[in-house]
């Protein structure tokens, strides 16, 4: 016997709980259900691939079949893609990997389906929406906090939130300039002598906050930012003896810098400026990792009020969910061995 139960989202979406466990959504708005499958069916595939279900697809119905709890997982998946189409009107890669995040989909069937307007940061190029909670957090602290230190694993969106917050603030003209800065660290590699002028020499260090520029704000645009100096991109050496003022500045890759650098950078700060420090405390690179000053800063700073701190872990990733799988299993190594 089927029981036929009306989804929250909307009279055009039903749940169908059926025989063996078998579950099938209904959708009955064609521009959502085109969005949720994907094309090729892509979506589905991914959700498919990554919880074992079987996930069958025609007409206006999704039905999936396998592991009762797997196709709950599959379900709330599919309920989860429908909220964040009707927040952003779109939905992305991140968005099937935030799908299958037990804690983001339990977060949103608690709140409406209106993403709330704080949460969102408005760039050029598209809209970035936090997808965890420590996300939501981490965002809500780039706003309103003074300084806010961020620490935890690759993928948790740390750099690129950051980034995001700082162009939004600087477009609104909240601020007069981003200046984007991270150690001249080697990862684990001697590269030796790099040719060029000081600029080329650098760049390879700092391309991944050009990546997240690039993904936010259109290139010629962030170029002529770079030539006006309304955007700053240097190595953490350059910022001895500044004052920022009216500024945004994200100190990257902080677990590269000593206690006595993040010092240095902390103290840059000026009338109505941001600082941001973003690092993962696993990826040291420094060639004596205990030289690394980012968790001594974070327990130092802690009693400041006007300083946010944000831990990150593995749940949080938002990137491929095997991600999430490495970055649990080299942790589970480092408390075995400590």
């Amino acid at each position: 016997m089927k029981i036929n139960k009306q989804n929250k989202n909307g009279k055009d979406v039903s749940v169908v709980y059926g025989n063996n466990n078998s579950i099938s959504v209904n959708i009955f708005n064609n521009k959502i259900l085109m969005e949720v499958v994907g094309s090729f069916n892509s979506n589905l595939k991914e959700l498919e691939k990554i919880t074992g279900s079987k996930i069958y697809f025609r007409g206006n119905s999704i039905a999936i079949k396998g592991d009762k709890n797997a196709n709950e997982k599959v379900k709330d998946a599919i309920e989860y893609l429908i909220y964040r189409f009707r927040s952003d009107n779109k939905i992305d890669r991140n968005d099937i990997i935030a799908a299958l995040n037990s804690d983001m989909v339990k977060d949103t069937k608690n709140q409406s389906t209106i993403q709330p307007l704080d949460e969102v940061i408005k760039t050029p190029k598209r809209s970035v929406i936090p997808r965890s909670k420590k996300q939501k957090e981490y965002v809500r602290s780039l706003k309103t906090s003074q300084i806010v230190m961020s620490l935890g694993p690759a993928g948790t969106g740390k750099t690129y939130l950051a980034v995001a917050v700082a162009l939004s603030m600087l477009l609104e003209k909240k601020v007069e300039r981003i200046i984007l800065s991270r150690p001249a660290v080697e990862a684990g590699e001697k590269l030796g002598f790099l040719p060029g002028d000081m600029k080329e020499k650098i760049d390879p260090y700092l391309r991944p906050l050009y990546d997240s520029l690039y993904d936010l704000l259109d290139y010629e645009k962030i170029q002529r930012k770079i030539e006006s100096g309304e955007i700053e991109i240097a190595p953490l050496a350059f910022m001895r003896g500044r004052t920022l003022k009216n500024s945004f500045a994200i100190l990257d890759e902080a677990q590269n810098a000593t206690e006595t650098q993040i010092k240095m950078f902390l103290t840059r700060i000026g009338e109505n400026s941001k600082l941001v420090v973003n690092g993962d405390p696993s990826q040291i690179d420094l060639p004596n990792k205990n030289q690394s000053g980012l968790i001594k800063s974070q327990f130092i700073l802690k009693d400041i009020k006007e300083i946010s701190v944000i831990n990150f872990d593995h749940q949080d990733v938002m990137r491929h969910p095997l991600v999430t799988k490495i970055v649990e299993a080299y942790q589970k190594n480092t408390n075995d061995k400590g």
